[in-house]
């Protein structure tokens, strides 16, 4: 039986199935494992993760009395949660002042905003970020060689994204988490400055304060440049000096750009402190709830997301809905409000989700329904009934008449479906 307890009560012989965090926030990369050693045991205590999941079939249980929680008991809370999102109140919130640098010289470029399908907008986007991953790449090799950052040159390609994400906001969002293991020090600011300017829109942020946002985003992750890549991509543990260095890359990116002397307060912010946490126990300065600015609590939740829904040298990206599912538990983490804001930004199961209806057929998410966060428009092409696949057929699960519905998220590790990606792109073997 899995359970999740405080770390405090985690002891040696325990078998860990899983951190309640992401692995960025302890040197523990590959998370299940039979805790053997005291030394492990201490350097999990010295780590800012407060839970754990363990799995009591394959190591020792806690002690009576200790509170525990057990998965079906977690799962329960976060749908009652999740689907309770449809009837809470819009987040309407203001981005604190900020004095805005930017050079008289550019130009935002305006282009089509209206709405357009998925179909349509995945090319788009596809578009998008080959031109996102070519400004980074740039970017990056900058930061390495030690040259000034001159931010002027993305303005464009944050109006670009902006534009996209108003047109059809999953579109986007869902591409670029395709992106290559190879590709993500660069595809990952590209998604996250995404996120972050469809979070702006969802809380009502004015058009000045969401393309903060999206530069927040684009940036946030600058100081990653100058982390050596053995270090960066490293497939096992990490020891105490390759941990203090990954952890060092916020107060790294915020001097660059701050020596650059060409985005925002706002955005440096976000580059800074992008890894508090609500609870404190976030870096570089362990920053209480209430001292940490709104668009840093944006980046901390865009920026996790897409780490653990993105394919890593290192680990395989989660589905989405389960990435969502796993986040909504980490206590002290995220900022409630703006937590539930940023699932109703982009569906409680986004694009690219694996779903079991209550025919018994297994499908992918499509696109989201504004109608309802709960029923979205999902492909379906699997029977669990006779274990056979079919001829996909796209259902909309708010049309009329329709008796489907979502009754759990499948595990794409254990499905292994080949073709998952193209079945809801439409592209054959997409990725960015």
């Amino acid at each position: 039986m899995l359970k999740r307890i405080s770390v405090h009560h985690l002891t040696v012989g325990m078998y860990l199935h899983e951190f309640c965090g992401s692995w960025m926030e302890h040197p523990f990369w590959r998370a299940q494992f039979l805790l053997k050693d005291p030394t492990d045991l201490v350097r999990i205590h010295e780590t800012d993760i407060s839970e754990v999941w363990i799995d009591t079939s394959r190591g020792v249980d806690v002690a009576l009395g200790v509170a525990s929680t057990t998965v079906e008991e977690a799962d329960a809370q976060v749908d009652t949660d999740f689907n309770r999102l449809e009837q809470m109140p819009a987040l309407n919130v203001q981005l604190e002042p900020i004095p805005v640098v930017r050079p008289p010289t550019v130009t935002p470029v305006r282009r089509n905003r209206l709405p357009t399908s998925m179909k349509e907008e995945l090319h788009h986007a596809a578009s998008i970020c080959q031109q996102g991953k070519t400004a980074m790449v740039s970017m990056l090799h900058e930061a390495r060689m030690g040259n000034a950052i001159d931010t002027a040159q993305v303005t464009d390609l944050v109006e670009e994204i902006s534009n996209s994400v108003l047109r059809n906001p999953g579109a986007l969002i869902s591409l670029a988490r395709l992106k290559t293991a190879d590709d993500y020090s660069y595809m990952h600011s590209v998604a996250v400055c995404a996120l972050m300017i469809a979070l702006a829109r969802q809380i009502h942020l004015d058009e000045e304060s969401t393309r903060s946002a999206g530069m927040a985003g684009l940036l946030h992750d600058l100081g990653k440049a100058i982390i050596p890549l053995n270090v960066l991509n490293k497939p096992g543990k990490l020891t105490d000096e390759e941990f203090d260095i990954v952890r060092s890359h916020p107060v790294d990116g915020y001097n660059m750009l701050k020596q650059g002397g060409t985005v925002d307060d706002a955005v440096l912010d976000a580059c800074l402190h992008h890894h508090e946490k609500i609870d404190g126990s976030g870096y570089p300065d362990r920053l209480p709830g209430e001292q940490i600015s709104l668009i840093a609590k944006m980046a901390a939740i865009c920026d996790v997301y897409d780490a653990i829904t993105s394919n890593r040298p290192y680990k395989s990206g989660w589905d989405p809905a389960e990435s969502l599912r796993r986040m909504a538990q980490w206590t002290g983490h995220f900022d409630t409000r703006l937590f539930h804001a940023f699932v109703k930004s982009i569906g409680i199961y986004p694009p690219g989700s694996l779903v079991r209806l209550s025919s018994g057929h297994i499908g992918v998410v499509m696109e989201q329904n504004a109608a309802s966060l709960t029923l979205p428009k999902v492909k379906v092409f699997f029977s669990t009934r006779n274990h056979k696949r079919f001829t996909p057929e796209i259902l909309d699960l708010t049309a009329p008449g329709c008796a489907e519905k979502i009754i759990a998220r499948e595990d794409p590790e254990q499905w292994q479906f080949p073709d998952l990606n193209e079945l809801w792109t439409g592209m054959s073997g997409q990725s960015v």
